[in-house]
């Protein structure tokens, strides 16, 4: 056997990054390892964030493979939290999915680069059918990417976690707390597989620096499965609330979701993909268990009598990092890849076709370095100037500076690019904006170049496929 008992078993104090450390999940498994293990913990904003002796915050956009290399740098081992459900950056132009892929792609990257041991996902309960949900499509293709690039991957999938935060659970609170009679859709008879929060982050603990656990997908999972009615009907029990239930088999679940999002003033970019998911039963399967790791112990209703007296002394605290108050943009499109092509090729294929699409009335110069502009008739001034980057560029990922141009506000610390990278192990790349500001006016540029940018994503899109 190897090293079962996780970081307990290293041979010195091992140092450990956490990417998602100041989210629910990041910030209690820093207590959990706290004690044997350093932490780097990383945030996009760590202001109000205090070093301790064993404690290193720091700052780190996921969406820069830069800012990732240097953050991971001196770690041993990883874990990684994120999922990007909610907006980035002032103007997010792209579906959630495809942001995930993105972040996951660029930690997997530095990882391999910076000499990571194991990367542990804590993932979702991925059900064996056909027709996934959104959500999960998203949990599973992350995990793909970040097993692409030779470093070690333990993935932890979970249910419904039952604690005072997160997602799913205070929004079956506040459904139990505000609604005396309570309408259940036909798929609150689908069965789930919960588990208290104390359980997840033992798992998690135990599988840091687990050889036995490389290269391994985990499912996890507490001492009970119920349907989610039942678990409704314990949630109240926990409140000590009395609510009456009354099944109505025709309330859709695209119906439940708006339902559920107005119901618990909860963003619907975060409720629709969740309530999407639940049509689908989501327990642990016993072949993809491991003792001392997969099977929780505290039982439902203990679990949910803690998340609620936690919530209400106060334990509490909300993640109070928001997207940059700046009118930043990041916009992300997924296209099919020609067979046989690299993202360098779509680079300066995308760039040659745009001169072709909107001439007479832009035209394009690149030069030998692929360094590009583009210039509208009549005007002597680029509107945008791209600065290929050599250093950061590879055949599967062509990155572009955006350095000036009419449309761009260029400042000091200007961070705008444009990138393309291939997905691994797939026919599709994706093509994303990030950090760009734009020089318009913002009520102009949402109403005009914005949607412009989109329309010309969807012609080149046709333009692959042809």
């Amino acid at each position: 056997m190897g090293q079962a008992s996780g970081i307990e078993g290293q041979e010195k104090r091992p140092t450990v990054v956490i990417a998602g450390a100041s989210g629910y999940i990041g910030r209690n498994i820093m207590k959990e390892i706290g004690d044997q293990a350093n932490i780097i913990a990383l945030s996009r904003s760590v202001s109000k964030q205090t070093n301790s002796e064993h404690v290193t915050w720091r700052s780190c956009d996921l969406f820069s493979m830069v800012d990732v290399e240097k953050s991971i740098e001196g770690a041993d081992f990883a874990v990684y939290l994120v999922h990007s459900m909610l907006a980035s950056a002032h103007l997010t132009q792209g579906s959630f999915e495809d942001m995930d892929l993105i972040l996951a792609d660029n930690f997997a990257r530095a990882a391999k680069k910076k000499g990571i041991k194991q990367i542990v996902y804590l993932s979702g309960l991925i059900p064996d059918v056909e027709d996934l949900s959104r959500h999960l499509k998203s949990r599973l293709e992350v995990e793909k990417v970040l097993g692409s690039y030779g470093v070690p991957l333990t993935t932890l999938r979970a249910g419904l976690i039952v604690g005072p935060q997160g997602s799913s659970f205070p929004i079956l609170i506040k459904l139990v707390k505000r609604l005396p009679v309570m309408l259940l859709p036909k798929w609150t008879e689908t069965l789930t597989h919960p588990i208290a929060l104390t359980d997840v982050l033992s798992g998690l603990r135990n599988s840091i620096g687990n050889s036995d656990v490389f290269d391994k997908t985990i499912d996890i999972g507490g001492p009970e499965v119920m349907t989610y009615k039942e678990m409704m009907i314990r949630t109240a029990k926990a409140m000590d609330k009395e609510r009456y239930l009354m099944n109505i088999p025709y309330f859709t679940p695209n119906l439940s979701r708006l339902w559920v999002s107005l119901t618990t003033n909860t963003p619907k970019n975060l409720v629709y993909p969740l309530i999407e998911s639940l049509i689908h039963p989501m327990t642990a399967e016993p072949e993809r268990m491991v003792e001392g790791i997969s099977f929780g112990k505290t039982p439902f209703l203990e679990a949910a009598v803690d998340a609620i007296q936690s919530e209400q002394t106060g334990k509490r605290k909300k993640n109070a990092s928001k997207a940059a108050a700046q009118h930043d943009v990041r916009s992300v499109q997924r296209l099919p890849l020609p067979e046989g092509r690299n993202a360098v090729w779509v680079a300066l294929h995308y760039v040659e076709w745009l001169s072709t699409l909107l001439k007479p009335l832009i035209r394009v110069e690149i030069d030998e370095e692929y360094n590009s502009k583009l210039f509208a008739v009549f005007i002597k001034k680029p509107m945008m100037e791209f600065t290929y980057s050599k250093e950061r560029s590879v055949p599967d990922r062509a990155l572009f500076y955006i350095t000036g141009g009419i449309l761009a506000k260029i400042t000091g610390d200007t961070r705008g690019r444009l990138e393309f990278r291939h997905i691994p192990d797939t026919n599709e790349f994706l093509v994303a904006i990030h950090d760009y500001t734009p020089s318009l006016p913002w009520f102009i540029y949402v109403f005009t170049q914005a949607k412009v940018h989109l329309w010309v994503m969807k012609r080149f899109k046709k333009n692959l496929l042809s």
